[in-house]
């Protein structure tokens, strides 16, 4: 059995790193941030890795154990806890691993920054909150780390606060996600109303025993007013946490916070939006299988999301010109394959794929950080080229994440994303008729296979191949420079990066070749997810996909005659002619497509639909409010109203005081003749 003393030193170990360097950072300088920190993700992926390594080998069973009671109130209660299965365990490992990559080359990017050790401690914390996250056995906690990463995610995304742009960017990553988290907790409430738990063991057993219940049609809406529209409770459930994971896993139309997270330093960059916190959403989907097998609704809804995600946001990509803005829109293309996976009921394959994109996603940033850092931080693709002769491991480290990126045949990216293609090719054949959202998944993903590599392509030329296109004469710093505070001026030099930038780079470019063909046989048509996710016999995507597989060398070879590599082919036959080959085409080409380039750099609309449609159609609302409110009723009629009233009164009052005894007198014989009068008609009327 798994020691709960491991589980412990794993998630509280980054805990305890993050509270040094926040809190004694002075005292333990930088060089002791970085130490401690450093060292407690060592320790926490150490354990992690024998933790992997102990349930793979089945040298110990799944751990599901409570170690705190929260609360209890009547016949519910909240717990902290673990569940460690296969599942969780994989997803501490690449984490933890990732984090610690992370941390080593942070030493070299934030060198000069003063916000140091402040820096290692939010990207400790941040591990924390992940940990925290996955590893949970109930939803309060998962909640909990939900949370937490996203504060630490707002402070680190608005690290460099005193620009303006990074302020904005964490305040839109901030609203959005609260957005999606409304969405979250109305599902956990609704699991924890229909269910009677928090726990996900008793959720996952009173799922399967009141499937016929769960999935009858009631007229849950119709209790809010809304009658004749019947939904199904699972179905309210599932969407209600999909939402949540719409927000945190950035996939439209709330994906618009990622790309503009960018503004944070690249290390972030790596850490959360390539291999923790935006992958959490498609995570907890996995985790919640049992609950959305039960509900075709829901999952053909996730399908569609992701689908959207992965196609369309992958268009964005083509015409970006900051580096790490195309990193990040195919991030968002990749999310949304995951998700698509997930829709089709290929649960193994999507987090699958969040495992291999790991490791080449955060190469890629990591790889745009070393660039940056070699150009005294440019990030305009336009001004760079050339830079294969000047940085080597990092180009060829670069070449290796696109090619896995891309899908090329044997490297890591292949396996899990050639996975999803084929899941989701199964699936539209299975459905009945071909306009459907089965056959729209498809297309998608397929089509998307294209716009992948050609955006990467287009990266990897305009930065590494052609002309020298950097100032050799005078660094160019702009408004979109990471650095505000230690910015560089002087002649352009560009040099390779020193060893705590370029081997965390080699040590992610090592798994995101192999780590697909060591890994493909047991963990997609194995046994490896057997008890973690749960599927019905009737999605059998993988089961089917299984029955087909050969092994992995003959899954690869097979790969080369297979449509999306020559999809792959196509977009990297294109970007080699219009970016090395011929890059006046480009030009052109820019002519003559100036109508779809515009919408795509306008990113369909979506920042306006949110900046200027909600916010500022809430913050309209909220002038005419106080217009109408607080400065016509409130203050207009109460407050100046009632002055008003008074002053007229006493104005009144004032001419009726005149002194003169003739005039009392005269008031008090009126009096009395009406009081006569009063009671005389009071005495008639007895």
């Amino acid at each position: 059995m798994l020691s709960m003393t491991t589980l412990l030193i794993i998630a509280l170990a980054p805990l305890l790193g993050a509270i040094v360097a926040g809190l004694f950072g002075r005292q333990v300088g930088r060089s002791g941030a970085h130490s401690v920190t450093i060292a407690g993700v060592a320790i926490s992926f150490l354990l992690s890795a024998q933790v992997l390594y102990q349930l793979a080998s089945s040298q110990v069973d799944p751990f599901n154990q409570n170690i705190y009671t929260f609360f209890e109130v009547g016949n519910y209660s909240a717990h902290v806890g673990f569940m460690i299965d296969k599942l969780s365990a994989m997803m501490m490992v690449v984490v933890t691993f990732v984090s610690l990559l992370v941390h080593i080359y942070t030493i070299g990017y934030m060198e000069e920054d003063p916000g140091y050790q402040r820096f290692f401690s939010y990207i400790s914390l941040f591990t924390f909150s992940m940990l925290m996250l996955v590893m949970s056995n109930n939803f309060l906690q998962l909640f909990f780390g939900w949370e937490a990463v996203g504060l630490v995610s707002y402070l680190l995304i608005g690290f460099w606060y005193t620009r303006p742009t990074a302020i904005f960017a964490n305040l839109k990553a901030f609203l959005v996600n609260r957005v999606g988290d409304f969405g979250f907790l109305l599902g956990i409430a609704g699991v924890l109303l229909w269910y009677g738990s928090l726990d996900y063991g008793t959720v996952f057993a009173n799922a399967t025993s009141q499937a016929g219940v769960a999935t009858q049609i009631l007229p849950a809406v119709a209790m809010l007013g809304f009658h004749g529209w019947d939904v199904q409770i699972v179905s309210f459930i599932c969407i209600c946490l999909f939402i949540g994971a719409m927000g945190k896993s950035a996939q439209v139309p709330l994906h618009v916070w990622l790309p503009d997270s960018m503004e944070g330093p690249t290390p972030i960059s790596a850490l959360i939006h390539a291999a923790t916190m935006v992958t959490a959403g498609i995570f907890m989907v996995a985790r919640m299988s049992p609950l959305f097998e039960l509900s075709p609704t829901a999952l053909d809804f996730v399908l569609f999301i992701g689908a959207t995600t992965a196609f369309f946001t992958g268009l964005i990509g083509i015409v970006q010109n900051d580096i790490k803005r195309v990193v990040a829109y195919s991030t968002l293309s990749q999310l949304g394959y995951m998700t698509v996976a997930l829709g089709v009921s290929a649960y193994s394959a999507a987090v699958y794929h969040l495992m291999t994109h790991a490791f080449f996603k955060a190469l890629l940033f990591l790889g745009a950080g070393s660039v940056i850092i070699a150009l005294h931080h440019e990030q305009d693709m336009r001004k760079m080229g050339g830079l294969r002769k000047y940085m080597p491991i990092t180009f060829i480290t670069m070449w290796i994440g696109t090619l896995a990126l891309t899908g090329m045949p044997f490297f890591a990216g292949f396996y899990s994303k050639d996975t999803i293609i084929e899941a989701a090719a199964h699936h539209a054949h299975e459905s009945v008729g071909y306009f459907n959202i089965a056959w729209y998944g498809y297309a998608a993903v397929l089509l998307g296979v294209f716009v992948t590599s050609f955006y990467s392509f287009r990266l990897l030329y305009l930065t590494f191949h052609g002309e020298e296109r950097f100032h050799r004469a005078e660094a160019h710093h702009d408004e979109h420079a990471e650095d505000d505070d230690h910015g560089h001026h002087g002649p352009v030099e560009p040099k390779e990066s020193s060893l705590v930038v370029t081997v965390p780079l080699i040590l992610l470019a090592i798994p995101s070749v192999i780590i697909g063909f060591l890994t493909v046989k047991p963990m997609l048509f194995g046994d490896f997810f057997v008890g973690a996710i749960d599927m019905l016999p009737a999605h059998g995507a993988m089961q089917a996909l299984g029955e087909e597989f050969q092994g992995a060398w003959s899954m690869a070879l097979h790969g080369f005659l297979a449509l999306p590599f020559w999809l792959a082919f196509a977009g990297f036959a294109l970007a080699t002619y219009l970016y090395l080959l011929n890059p006046a085409m480009a030009d052109r080409c820019r002519q003559w497509f100036a109508l779809p380039i515009r919408i795509l750099e306008n990113k369909y609309g979506f920042d306006d639909l949110w900046i200027k449609g909600f916010a500022g159609g809430g913050l309209g609302l909220g002038k005419l409010a106080s217009r109408l409110g607080d400065a016509g009723l409130i203050d207009g009629l109460f407050v100046n109203g009632s002055a008003w009233l008074v002053d007229r009164s006493a104005l009144l009052l004032r001419r009726l005081q005149t002194g003169y005894l003739f005039h009392y007198a005269f008031a008090m014989i009126l009096g009395l003749i009406v009081l006569l009068a009063l009671l005389g008609r009071w005495h008639g009327h007895a």
